[in-house]
């Protein structure tokens, strides 16, 4: 059997796990390669350190996506998250348009924000290029900041305490139907934490959730959506690919032996999801 591979349009930090440094290992212990494409690079992520590098690579994305197509490659699944500029946001609905096809899903992780504002790097502009940029999604994977944004609702108004509301939420973030959602930070059970996930293939909504642990881990989006894009590519169903990402993330969080600015201390625990996967 051939080994699934996804494009993943990211960022790398060279210490503290993030982006391609959870996504990389991530996929790999799930069987499936991961492409990178790079969009910067750091010295460090920018929770918790100061003073970080920055290299910007959106000059290389457009000569990336030539060249891969003169190649003719093929790819199971595109994954994309943070960006870093208005030019990078372009760059990369052009990758998507370039390799979209049947049976290649394009998860897009809408990185903008979190606590009810968005995140200093991010102008309005950019966040109007998301949007857009959305709407070439098969399945979006917002917290509730970022889906308020997508909206255009107060961050106050979407609440995600009951079942009725928060489905209502994830259907509007679907367009109608156009793509699917999985709506991340919904907790309808005292200590659990987990997603609404709005299926486009059956039209049903449904819930996800694992034990919440206290505390804040820099990561724990990433290492989400990578174990569902992983799940996806392997042919899960979008509900039990939340399951087992909702349920692997807390895992991870509970067994914590590094500092929280270092990111979620998930490198122990691959054992573990990989058996999933050749179990599964």
């Amino acid at each position: 059997m051939s080994v699934p591979k996804v494009a993943a349009v990211h960022d790398l930090s060279a210490y503290g796990r993030c982006s391609l440094t959870i996504i990389l290992p991530t996929l790999a212990a799930m069987g499936v390669q991961c492409c990178p494409v790079l969009t910067a690079y750091l010295s460090t992520h920018t929770g918790g350190f100061q003073g970080n590098t920055f290299l910007d690579l959106t000059d290389q994305m457009g000569p990336l996506t030539s060249h891969w197509k003169r190649l003719d490659l093929a790819f199971d699944g595109i994954y994309t998250g943070f960006m870093g500029s208005a030019a990078q946001l372009e760059r990369t609905a052009d990758f998507i348009r370039a390799f979209q096809s049947p049976g290649c899903p394009v998860i897009i992780d809408p990185v903008m924000g979190d606590h009810g504002k968005p995140y200093r790097t991010y102008t309005t502009e950019m966040c109007q290029k998301m949007e857009k940029l959305t709407a070439l999604a098969d399945i979006i994977t917002p917290n509730r900041t970022e889906a308020a944004i997508l909206l255009g609702v107060g961050y106050a108004a979407l609440r995600l305490d009951s079942e009725p509301e928060s489905c209502r939420w994830a259907e509007r973030l679907s367009a109608n139907g156009i793509r699917s959602v999985v709506l991340k930070g919904v907790s309808l059970r005292p200590g659990r934490i987990g997603a609404v996930c709005f299926d486009r293939e059956t039209g049903c909504t449904g819930f996800v959730d694992a034990p919440q642990m206290p505390g804040q881990f820099h990561g724990t989006g990433d290492l989400f959506a990578s174990v569902l894009t992983g799940a996806l590519v392997r042919k899960w169903s979008l509900i039990d690919a939340a399951r087992l990402a909702a349920e692997f993330t807390s895992l991870c969080a509970k067994a914590q032996g590094t500092p929280c600015r270092e990111g979620l201390d998930f490198e122990p625990q691959l054992w573990q999801l990989g058996r999933r996967m050749a179990h599964a």
